[in-house]
């Protein structure tokens, strides 16, 4: 994809990492190749990678592709839905001035492609546009699990 119109962001969930790539269009959502309802065949699945598009009310506006890798179903599920809420939020490369305030000189190429303050608002709400930290706690040597000790037996 070397088209200059392509948002390109990423999302991270657990181990699941998700890139996604924004473009007008239909509303075509292709993941690793293949369709959305063949990727993630349960519906629960297919409504998370969708919220950020029915919360903006783009659902028809622009085609996704996506690579994703890692993780289990849901945590990839999760992971496009932030990827693609920062996608619809995107002004461009971020660019800090000597006084501290931030500047987007690739907004306007971006502007008439994505509506980023007016899609802000009811993600932000949601809380898509936040990664969400918690990950699995590694397992600890003497131990059964991360926490868990082996039995102790006084006799």
């Amino acid at each position: 994809m070397a088209e200059s119109n392509v948002i390109n962001t990423i999302g991270r969930r657990k181990t699941s990492v998700a890139r996604v790539y924004l473009k007008s269009g239909k509303g075509q959502v292709t993941i690793n190749g293949r369709e959305l309802e063949t990727y993630f065949p349960v519906n629960t699945l297919q409504t998370i990678v969708r919220q950020p598009l029915v919360a903006t009310e783009s659902l028809e506006k622009y085609d996704i592709k996506v690579n994703v890798f890692g993780g289990g179903y849901k945590g990839q599920a999760e992971a496009v839905r932030l990827g693609i809420a920062r996608a619809l939020t995107y002004k461009g490369k971020v660019k800090q001035l000597k006084d501290n305030t931030l500047e987007y000189p690739d907004a306007e190429k971006y502007t008439e492609m994505v509506d980023a303050e007016e899609n802000r608002k009811p993600l932000k709400k949601e809380g898509w546009l936040t990664r969400d930290p918690r990950m699995v706690e590694r397992k600890k040597y003497g131990r059964r699990k991360a926490r868990r000790r082996f039995q102790f037996s006084k006799r």
